[in-house]
């Protein structure tokens, strides 16, 4: 049994979370708080396994309770955010004092998808209440040096990194990223299942503390080496050639057949037949099985491919589905990820 905290100023936002997360029987919600020195305090003597924990309220905000629970009793926090541009900043700072995802805090507007919505929340709460994983700390990261063309083997032709993840990736990508070096020599795309106004903020946020330059994507412009770009959470990021020299990148607002937007399997694939066994494949923590599709045709059209390990992942979906359909020739700890990629480029 998972045991849940709820805290919320908004009396109706508590008891739309609590119905939602009640109606699961694996799910107990033990208690509720309305402002963050209430939180404090319940997580003490409560003991939850998951926090679900609102942004802005009276006396203490969620931000600052978040730093004192992680300081006095960590334990795995879901934020609650508006979807805008500061709810976005504001969630990316919660990620970094230790929050392990977030939740959108108009769940209640959402009626055309609400039953997917609460499918999610209902799913998330479940695999990181049972892990009870708490993001470690980690202070500025060192990026890696690129090795010397003289040390490249023969067999070493990757010419993209194409990376893909969901719950927990905002946090693995900031480690990840931060590593890549200055000089790295070909074009990262990433989709991280993301809300639109996130997208942006995430992208700014990774180019201040990265040596290498990343930026959201936009239409139409050129794939570039030692350039990161992140897909749009308003559509799907595709790759396209006008001419055998230009790779370009396509943004599609519509949904289409795909449950998530931007998706993992639209961009994998578009790189793929860009890239012909050329493409290094990445899959970090993430639910569901978004990239499968992908990562095997990577690996079937000669690429290489490497799945995120299970015990630094947050949500053991993705990595899990890659790795078991035997399409990851590693499997590496996050820690590692960056040297592997450097390795191979």
């Amino acid at each position: 049994m998972v045991k849940v905290l709820i805290v919320d100023d908004s009396a109706f936002m508590r008891n739309v979370l609590s119905n939602m997360i009640s109606s699961d029987p694996e799910i107990k919600v033990i208690g509720t708080a309305r402002d963050g020195l209430e939180a404090i305090e319940k997580v003490t003597f409560l003991k939850p396994d998951i926090v679900t924990m609102d942004v802005d309220m009276p006396r203490m905000n969620g931000i600052e309770a978040l730093r004192q629970i992680m300081a006095k009793n960590p334990v795995s926090v879901l934020m609650v955010s508006s979807l805008t541009t500061e709810g976005a900043k504001e969630t990316l700072d919660a990620l970094d004092i230790g929050a392990v995802d977030f939740i959108p805090k108009n769940l209640s507007e959402l009626s055309t998808d609400i039953v997917r919505i609460k499918d999610v929340l209902i799913e998330k709460i479940k695999h990181i209440g049972r892990r009870r994983f708490i993001p470690k700390k980690r202070s500025f990261v060192k990026p890696l040096e690129m090795p010397k063309a003289t040390q490249y083997a023969a067999e070493r032709r990757i010419g993209v990194v194409v990376i893909g993840t969901s719950t927990g990736g905002p946090k693995a990508l900031q480690d990840l990223i931060c590593r890549l070096p200055k000089d790295f020599s070909v074009p990262v795309l990433i989709a991280q299942h993301m809300p639109p106004s996130f997208t942006g903020p995430f992208a700014e946020r990774l180019n201040q503390l990265s040596a290498i330059e990343v930026k959201e994507a936009e239409e139409g412009e050129l794939v570039k080496k030692g350039v990161v770009f992140i897909a749009p959470g308003r559509g799907h990021m595709s790759v396209i050639r006008k001419s055998i020299t230009e790779p370009l990148i396509s943004i599609s607002e519509g949904k289409g057949e795909f449950i998530h937007r931007p998706s993992v399997d639209v961009l994998m694939l578009s790189v793929v037949a860009n890239f012909p066994g050329k493409t290094l494949g990445i899959i970090l923590t993430g639910l569901g099985n978004d990239g499968e599709n992908g990562m095997r045709a990577i690996k079937n059209n000669g690429g290489r491919t490497i799945a995120q390990s299970e015990e630094t992942c947050v949500v053991y979906g993705m990595p899990r589905a890659v790795a078991e359909a035997g399409l990851a020739d590693k499997v590496v700890p996050l820690d590692d990820m960056a040297g592997e990629i450097v390795n191979l480029v």
